[in-house]
């Protein structure tokens, strides 16, 4: 097999690949949940009598529920008055019915480059693009869920040019004067938030209740069939720091686990949302399928007791915002997981390491990649040498190998046994660039996944017509320019003996412009200099090698 023949049949195995991560979104095996490993108090819920269906339930060892007592017919969430904060970096609508997070908008990340005025969504209440948070306290005592009706002092809350802080507290009174003050706090330049409960217990027996926190989500469709990245929950723990669970594992089965520490999150491309309960704590985590199709994804915190006549605080922390990885592993440890680089990511976080180093020097994201494709090609310059000196010997020895295979006609045993005398006589492995091609695989598609995944590259200008490296090119130039060297690649390298493959060769730099066309233009840009550089060295080990000959 030629060397050549290897590199572009890998290379359609790559594209290949992602046609395939495509099809399998839609249409292959999910990811897999893992066993569950549960406490005996989780392996058994007790439904409180009337609880709404989105509501959890609590492990049966700790509910004074009746047994066997049935949920409460399913309810959307009803809306309530709406409580407006504002940061310098979120906007934020809670509702009085539960306190639940209804709206996030994230000014610093519009929708698209050409509208600068419209920011991302992140959390969201219309029923096709649901995806809200929720919290509230379970308890026999009387407590509000997040259907109970909050009072609020006020409607709008804006940080204040002087402060580093804003609280936004709601109150709840309940049975006996019990009273319930659930405060959001948030802090400037942050995406994480702080949600607690100060519980005064005014009644004449101890109370009893969990702090419990969810996501309601439906699923969101419409991703690109070209480019795929993982929407859906993710859990973490000790045992397990990054385990996806997708809306096909919730449908299936609903999960009950307890683990130490841990957190809870959905996950889409470049945002996140994620519940982080106390570290210390054993917690409940569970998941769990409604109609609509809507999927709850939460945890519940372990049991605190307040005697009659005291007080006390309950608190979880909630991130809603983009995945930058240097605040997430602030947030929690194994949240920067949530960047998704795949079974490569031992690769692929160096790589990041390396490109946002090299943008704060050159302080442009595009001129950044460029940099770092020419570094990851010197790295592997020796390598990617042992195979174009391979294919210029083969391109050297083309005319003698014609006539080999003129000479024995169909006799292909002949053929071969002629053949091999000739490399063993010039000393040359037809094989010889195999190796150093498939070292540099691992890495050219883990540089993928960092193109791919880190938000930081979203909306990066570049130049000229190119304003947004993480979209496509709007005028298709990146794609036809990488088209155009791959066909300059192909007439470097020595020509296909038979004419059929020589046609298919041919018809690949068409079929990859085409594929091409859809990418990012960040990732597009990488292969373009990739190819250009590799042009470059394959011109000169050819020019060396054959012209010598001469």
């Amino acid at each position: 097999m030629e060397t050549r023949k290897l590199i572009l049949y890998m290379a359609l195995a790559f594209v290949l690949l992602l046609i395939w991560q495509a099809w399998q979104q839609g249409y292959g095996v999910k990811d897999a949940a893992g066993p569950a490993v549960t406490s005996p108090a989780a392996e058994q819920v007790t439904p409180a009598p009337d609880r709404p269906a989105d509501t959890p339930s609590v492990p049966a060892a700790s509910s004074a529920g009746a047994p066997g007592a049935t949920a409460a017919p399913e309810v959307l969430a009803k809306d309530g008055q709406r409580i407006r904060v504002s940061t310098d970096v979120l906007q934020v609508e809670i509702s009085s019915t539960g306190g639940d997070l209804r709206r996030v908008d994230l000014p610093a990340y519009p929708v698209a480059a050409d509208k600068p005025g419209e920011p991302v969504r992140l959390f969201n209440e219309q029923a096709e693009k649901l995806f809200i948070a929720q919290s509230g306290l379970l308890s026999q005592s009387g407590a509000p869920d997040h259907h109970a009706e909050y009072q609020a002092a006020e409607t709008e809350y804006r940080l204040a040019q002087n402060s580093d802080e804003i609280k936004v507290p709601l109150t709840w009174s309940g049975p006996q004067g019990m009273q319930v003050i659930k405060t959001y706090t948030f802090k400037r330049g942050s995406y994480e938030i702080g949600v607690s409960y100060e519980i005064k217990n005014t009644g004449a027996e101890e109370w009893r209740g969990r702090l419990y926190a969810q996501f309601q989500r439906a699923p969101e469709s419409g991703q690109s069939g070209f480019i795929y990245t993982y929407t859906g929950a993710v859990l973490s723990s000790a045992e397990n720091k990054y385990e996806k669970i997708s809306f096909d594992d919730m449908q299936e089965k609903n999960l009950a686990r307890d683990v130490q520490g841990g957190w809870a999150a959905l996950i889409q491309h470049y945002f996140v949302g994620a519940w982080i309960p106390d570290a210390a704590a054993r917690n409940h985590y569970y998941t769990k399928a409604l109609d609509g199709p809507r999927y709850l994804v939460g945890v519940v915190q372990p049991e605190q007791t307040i005697a009659p006549g005291q007080s006390a605080t309950l608190a979880i922390k909630l991130y809603a915002g983009p995945k930058l990885q240097d605040r997430l592993k602030e947030v929690a440890p194994n949240l920067d997981l949530t960047v998704d680089y795949g079974v490569l990511t031992i690769i692929a976080q160096p790589l990041f390491w390396l490109l946002e180093y090299i943008y704060h020097l050159a302080g442009n994201w595009g001129w950044a990649i460029v940099l770092l494709t020419l570094l990851v090609k010197l790295v592997f310059y020796h390598l990617s040498a042992a195979s174009y000196r391979s294919m210029a010997n083969m391109r050297k020895l083309q005319p003698r190998i014609q006539a080999i295979r003129e000479r024995h006609g169909d006799d292909r045993q002949a053929m071969g046994q002629a053949m091999m005398a000739l490399y063993k006589t010039e000393k040359i492995n037809p094989l010889g660039g195999c190796l150093p091609v498939l070292v540099q695989i691992p890495v050219f598609i883990a540089l993928y996944w960092v193109l791919l995944e880190s938000v930081e590259l979203r909306q990066a200008d570049f130049v000229l017509w190119i304003n947004d490296l993480s979209s496509k090119d709007p005028y298709y130039i990146l794609p036809l320019i990488m088209g155009a060297t791959m066909l300059i690649q192909m007439k470097l390298s020595p020509p296909p003996p038979d004419p059929l493959q020589a046609k298919v060769m041919m018809i690949l730099p068409i079929v990859f412009t085409f594929f091409f066309a859809f990418f990012p233009s960040g990732l597009v840009l990488y292969w373009v200099v990739n190819n250009a550089l590799s042009i470059l060295q394959q011109w000169y080990i050819t020019r060396k090698i054959v012209g010598s000959d001469k």
